[in-house]
């Protein structure tokens, strides 16, 4: 069983990566590492050391802290609540693609057409 913490900033280091239409193996070679290590650390399979989140930091253009955004307290040593578990790749698409259209009426509709076919699914 992967440890919560380590599942909780691998999913962050994710959705970073694809908000910012970035591939693992785009990633990994900024980083110089393997795509199937960036794999293990998104799935929180590995844990991430110090110096490497700081890379990663810096690549992804967030600071450390914000991999570490929305751990709550007494999580760290239980199990991985359900809202911990990765997120789709189509779910975070469909959110980057959605951040890209300008604020305004255009982006209120968008998101509560997406509301409305999920009441109706």
């Amino acid at each position: 069983m992967y440890h919560p913490t380590d599942v909780h900033i691998g999913r962050k280091m994710r959705e970073k990566r694809v908000a910012l239409g970035m591939s693992q193996a785009a990633l990994a070679e900024k980083l110089g590492i393997t795509f199937q290590q960036v794999q293990k650390y998104e799935s929180g399979a590995n844990r991430i050391g110090g110096s490497r989140l700081w890379d990663i930091s810096q690549v992804l253009r967030e600071p450390i802290g914000y991999f570490y955004e929305g751990l709550r307290e007494g999580q760290a040593g239980g199990q991985a609540e359900e809202d911990t578990l990765p997120l789709s790749k189509q779910t975070l698409e469909l959110a980057r693609a959605i951040n890209s259209i300008p604020e305004g009426s255009v982006k209120e509709e968008v998101m509560q057409l997406v509301k409305a076919f999920a009441r109706i699914s």
